[in-house]
């Protein structure tokens, strides 16, 4: 089962290598990862996701709070959450395909955030299957380059993750 781990982590050189390396050491593979500072410039909020039935999860969260570099560690797949995804996708518009890709991008509640003379970059945001629905919809031949953020996640209502 999938499972969005996000984590509190002091903003340290080595941090994320000590995590990656835990990952490694006991064969667990990361399937997207992104870390970005919070409000706190001395913590980063670190956001991955795997794979595991709920033992090997549990090892994996008992695994990261012993690292020194961790303050504290949820799993978001147990509890009610948003999970968010940007998606930046360049692609060949041309004749008429342009308006149709204007259209698309309009029924996803995308933005064409730069045009050619030849091109179109739209930016979608949204969960996994929103994403993949987009470009599932799209002409294969007219996708240029693809860039996705990985999964970002945040607990709903009141719950939140904290020092």
């Amino acid at each position: 089962m999938r499972h969005i781990i996000s984590m509190l982590m002091e903003n340290e050189s080595g941090a994320l290598s000590r995590v990656a390396g835990l990952f490694s050491a006991r064969g667990y593979n990361i399937q997207e990862l992104t870390v970005a500072p919070t409000e706190d410039q001395t913590v980063s909020r670190l956001t991955l996701v795997t794979e595991g039935d709920e033992q090997q999860i549990e090892q994996i969260v008992k695994h990261l709070n012993r690292l020194i570099d961790v303050v504290k560690v949820v799993d978001l797949t147990n509890g009610e959450h948003i999970e968010r995804e940007l998606l930046l996708i360049k692609l060949m518009a041309t004749g008429a395909h342009r308006e149709e890709l204007k259209r698309l991008a309009d029924i996803f509640r995308a933005q064409i955030v730069d045009v050619s003379a030849t091109t179109y970059t739209v930016q979608l945001v949204g969960d996994k299957s929103k994403t993949d629905a987009f470009i599932n919809a799209l002409d294969a031949s007219l996708i240029l380059e693809t860039v996705r953020s990985g999964a970002l996640g945040i607990m709903r209502g009141e719950k939140r993750l904290q020092i």
